[in-house]
């Protein structure tokens, strides 16, 4: 299979390609920049593929949560690209991401034995709050949910009574609160780990063949805030 991945949700910008189980990943830390970073992006990955647009058979994105302007330029390539190819889209949680990062990172770390398979996932959502939800690795090795992602105060977050790690921008700012919250259920946070295009890549592979691909006027954006397109005044 070959597929195309994009995701701009946060300060990162990335693009990958999926071909046939390997990756290849274009990554960038760019504030800003996604909307002119991104098309090249893709351009300089299907050149160094080799590849024609018309030689994928699928897309994948980060559909969010996430910058509300960043989750959007990400659904609006994928949804361009989607309606001149004809090509189903696999919409991917960027918290998901994030989890499956962590666990392939520990997978290889811990040289094949992972020290755990629960991550408590968190990005900050700005407005005190955050972008929560709680990952286990499935038997297939891939991020599965548990319960529902959600928009929270730090303080109020719900997870399953389940040991794990803490992972995401959210750890990096309410570290405290979130660890008052998960005692004795957490035992240590990764804050830096952000959603990467090539992990959007390989979680939108495992989606097709779960037969979780959609259409392109099916492929919207997550954003679980529901006052981001609001004024000021009316939030």
């Amino acid at each position: 299979m070959k597929l195309l991945a994009v995701d701009t949700a946060t300060e990162a910008c990335s693009a990958a390609l999926f071909l046939d189980g390997e990756v290849i990943e274009s990554f960038k830390l760019a504030p800003k920049e996604h909307a002119q970073l991104i098309l090249p992006m893709i351009d300089a990955l299907m050149a160094e593929a080799g590849l024609k647009p018309m030689d994928l058979d699928g897309l994948a994105f980060g559909r969010g949560p996430g910058s509300f302007t960043g989750v959007r330029i990400a659904t609006g390539v994928i949804q361009g690209i989607a309606l001149g190819l004809d090509i189903p889209v696999v919409p991917v949680s960027t918290l998901a991401a994030i989890a499956q990062d962590f666990f392939d990172i520990e997978d290889k770390f811990q040289g094949g034995f992972l020290s755990t398979n629960v991550a408590f996932t968190a990005m900050d959502a700005r407005m005190g709050e955050i972008f929560w939800g709680v990952y286990q690795r499935d038997q297939q090795g891939f991020a599965e949910l548990l319960g529902k992602e959600a928009v929270t105060p730090a303080e109020n977050v719900e997870f399953p009574e389940r040991t794990g790690v803490g992972v995401g921008s959210g750890w990096g700012v309410y570290q405290s609160v979130l660890m008052n919250r998960l005692t004795g259920w957490v035992n240590r946070c990764e804050a830096d780990l952000l959603p990467r295009a090539g992990v959007i890549a390989r979680l939108g592979a495992y989606g097709f063949d779960q037969g979780k691909a959609v259409a392109v006027e099916q492929a919207m954006p997550v954003y679980l805030r529901d006052k981001v397109a609001k004024k000021e005044s009316e939030r």
